[in-house]
Order: C-alpha cells, then structure tokens, then sequence
C-alpha cells in the first residue's frame, strides 16, 4: 500500500501531514508530543507489526494501550496507508479488516466497522484521498473510492463511487452535491479541496494557501 521508508521518516512525514492539513497546528513540537490522533497512527505500526509477525496478543495489548492512551482504538490487524490523519481523533474505531488509502482525513467518532461477526474481511476499505466527516459510520466490506467523501453523522453501506459524496441515514451518494448537502457533508470545505468539488469564490491561482481541514465539523 506504501514504499517502505524508515519509522523515523514515516513519523516526519506524519507530523508534516497534520501541520499541512490542520490550519491550527502552530508547532512540529506540539504535533509530536500531543497529538492523540498522531500517537495513535504510531502506535498502531508497532502494534501492526507484533501481529504481522505471528505476536498476535502483544499486537493487540498494544493496540489497547494506544487506546487507553489516545482515545482511539485502531485494531492491529488493520491496514493503513500514508500520510493518515485523524483529527481530533476521540472516539474513533477501525476494525481488524479495515484497509485505508494514502492521505485520507479522518474526523472524530469515525467508526469503520463491520455488520457481521463473521470471519473473512467485514470491514471498510477507503481508497486514496477520502475524506470522513465527524461521527461517520462505514460499515461492512464496502469499497469508499478515492476522492470520495462521507458526511458527518453518514451511516454508509454501500460502495461510493470515485469522487461521489455520501450523506444522510442511509447515506445516499451524491456525485453533484446540493448547496444544502455540501454544507452539512465533508466535501464542504473553504477554497482549494479538490478538483471533484471546486469553489466558485476560490483566491486567484499562485495566492498562497493552507489546505483546509474545516469539513463543518
């Protein structure tokens, strides 16, 4: 899912993403010792490993120390890509199937999760770039494309196409969003989002600008 880089290029990189994508991230410094949903991306590689390499039970220790610790509960069993952000982070649930792309943003009391106790892959898979907006449940094997994005407080269980936004309960896709469900999904965003949903009201091109992290939470 990613090159493999060095831990310590992989937590740089990780503290480089949240300042990037949080415009209140004033410190390299404050990233690193006290962003929980940094900590809690950390914890789970070193956990992922215990349980990639037949040490299932220190894998899943670890992964509930991380919990205890960050508020977020990540099973060590997951899969995760780069450049992950989970902002805020409290109450956030990935399950052991789940699989999530490069540069994806997750809000808090995001859960991706399963509807059967099955064995056998019952979670989520996110493709690159998606965004999940606060409170969000995935659930069940469905396929997020990239680019997607799922709305605050969105209960998904079903497949979201490229670039489509989901809202609601059930969330139902929207490929062109309203004016209504943009502003209450995470495709709502101030200027520079992404190609799949522009701002009319976008700065002329070469103003320099942060990328947004505000999906109206």
């Amino acid at each position: 899912m990613s090159d493999r880089i060095g831990p310590l290029r992989l937590a740089l990189e990780d503290i480089r993403t949240a300042r990037r994508r949080d415009p209140a991230a004033r410190s390299n410094v404050v990233i690193a010792l006290s962003y929980q949903g940094v900590h809690a991306v950390w914890h789970h590689r070193a956990a992922h490993w215990l349980w990639n390499h037949g040490l299932k039970s220190y894998g899943r220790l670890w992964s509930q120390y991380a919990r205890r610790r960050t508020g977020i509960e990540i099973h060590p069993g997951a899969t995760l890509g780069r450049r992950l952000f989970i902002d805020h982070g409290m109450g956030v649930v990935i399950g052991e199937t789940a699989v999530v792309g490069n540069d994806v943003l997750l809000f808090h009391g995001v859960t991706l999760g399963g509807t059967t106790m099955s064995p056998g892959k019952r979670h989520p898979t996110l493709g690159d770039r998606v965004v999940v907006g606060a409170g969000a449940k995935v659930l069940g094997p469905v396929h997020v494309a990239c680019d997607a994005r799922i709305g605050a407080n969105a209960v998904l269980v079903r497949d979201v196409p490229e670039g489509a936004t989901a809202v609601g309960i059930p969330a139902k896709i929207r490929s062109h969003p309203s004016e209504r469900e943009a502003n209450t999904a995470a495709s709502a965003v101030d200027w520079g989002d992404s190609q799949h949903h522009p701002d009319p009201d976008a700065p002329p091109e070469g103003v320099e600008q942060r990328e947004p992290a505000m999906y109206y939470i």
